[in-house]
């Protein structure tokens, strides 16, 4: 069982030394890639590199022998060392290291050599870490030691199931409270180590995993595909569109662990136009396509906006329909020209995937508040929406409101054709 090591040796060498004694205490084979160029973030004024705030040093001598040096990790980032640190742009620097490192661990995850990855360090090299760890499989395990683990930490997890452990104290030496801490992360990432090599490969008798959107206001939907994939053999993983459910579910399928893809509810994209705060981001509705999963999507709550409490709501939506959903979250009903907007990118995003891709339409509604006396009912709007996703040519519509069963069985009965081969 091996755990990979990332960082920065020629800053943090002696504690990368005590972190590698320490696995090799816990029975675990240690992996060292070195991603220290040699730059310091802050020195005195000077001429050289260090005139923009930066200065070259060597590898610290009490860090461990390093598997994979730093020169060879920049030159799978397609970038030389040695330039680097002549360049004296730390931003650079990361970037090609974290690169590289990535390009270090899909090698060894190829090889069947890596079980576990920790990491420790400032900003800097947690985000040189977060970006080598960013393509590995979830489940995986992935722990970072970082300065950083108190504050907005979405840059260093994003959609990944990336461990962070704050510090609490600098990284800069090994002293009673360091131990402490660095001692739990190398036992805890030996542990996890452990479990997923124990865990082993998918077995032939895993049923097939489909990711399914959704949100409240279309749960009735999902929970009648997902039994009628349950009966078909299938194990359904439920996303909740907030955000960062659409970037989990785009990273699952990234991971090419899906099957297929259920987005039945893609509201994401509402918020993402508009300006709503459960953004997914300009890359929802991708992942699947581009990677040739096969796909099934609706177009579940594009009739709402998010935001939180009625006061937060933006002063230039004055005038705008709005629901009291409960007192921290306020929905905004999505305009006509709104709704023809999102159903045109949602059929551009899809005539670029290269699997099978089905589009369902419910023209009944599509969501709970999009529905004859409902706050959110509105003909027009929809009417606009569905005109623009007519224009990719494999449309599905119903009669039928999207919470109708027969409108979530329906969609769950194509996945699994598409699945099959059979469109």
């Amino acid at each position: 069982m091996a755990v990979v090591l990332i960082g920065t040796l020629d800053t943090k060498g002696p504690e990368y030394s005590w972190l590698r004694d320490r696995l090799a205490e816990l029975g675990r084979e240690v992996i060292v890639v070195d991603t220290g160029v040699g730059l310091a973030a802050s020195v005195p004024a000077a001429s050289g590199p260090a005139a923009s705030g930066l200065a070259a040093s060597g590898p610290a001598a009490s860090g461990p022998a390093a598997d994979f040096p730093a020169g060879q990790v920049a030159a799978l980032a397609g970038a030389d060392l040695e330039a680097l640190r002549a360049a004296g742009d730390r931003g650079a620097a990361v970037t090609a290291m974290g690169e590289g490192a990535a390009k270090v661990l899909a090698d060894l995850h190829r090889a069947g050599r890596v079980d576990g990855v920790l990491a420790v360090g400032g900003s800097g090299g947690s985000s040189i870490a977060a970006r080598a760890v960013r393509d590995l499989p979830i489940g995986l395990p992935k722990l970072i030691v970082s300065t950083m683990a108190s504050g907005d930490v979405a840059p260093y997890i994003g959609a990944k199931d990336v461990t962070l452990m704050y510090s609490v104290v600098d990284i800069a030496g090994i002293n009673r409270v360091s131990r402490a801490i660095l001692g739990n992360a190398a036992a805890a990432v030996a542990g996890m180590a452990g479990a997923y090599a124990a865990r082993g490969p998918a077995q032939d008798g895993d049923r097939p995993l489909i990711g399914a959107s959704m949100f409240g206001v279309t749960t009735p939907a999902v929970d009648a595909a997902r039994a009628r994939l349950d009966e078909l053999g299938y194990e359904v993983l439920v996303f909740h569109a907030t955000g960062s459910g659409g970037r989990a579910l785009e990273g699952l399928a990234e991971s090419g662990m899906l099957a297929g893809v259920l987005d039945l509810t893609t509201t994401e994209l509402a918020d993402e136009l508009v300006g709503g705060v459960l953004s997914a981001g300009p890359d929802r509705l991708t992942a699947a396509g581009r990677h040739g999963v096969p796909q099934v999507v609706a177009p579940g709550a594009l009739d709402m906006v998010n935001f939180g409490p009625r006061d937060t709501v933006p002063e230039r939506f004055a005038g705008r329909t709005l629901y009291v959903h409960n007192p921290t979250v306020t929905l905004m009903r999505t305009t006509e020209a709104e709704m023809a907007e999102l159903g045109r990118e949602i059929a551009a995003k899809l005539a670029r995937a290269t699997g099978p891709t089905v589009l369902f339409i419910p023209e009944g509604g599509v969501s709970a508040l999009d529905a004859p006396g409902m706050p959110f009912h509105d003909p027009a709007a929809d009417a606009a929406a569905f005109a623009g996703l007519a224009a990719y040519p494999e449309t599905v519509r119903l009669a039928a409101h999207i919470n109708d069963p027969e409108f979530g069985r329906a969609m769950a009965d194509r996945i699994h054709l598409l699945i099959k081969g059979d469109q």
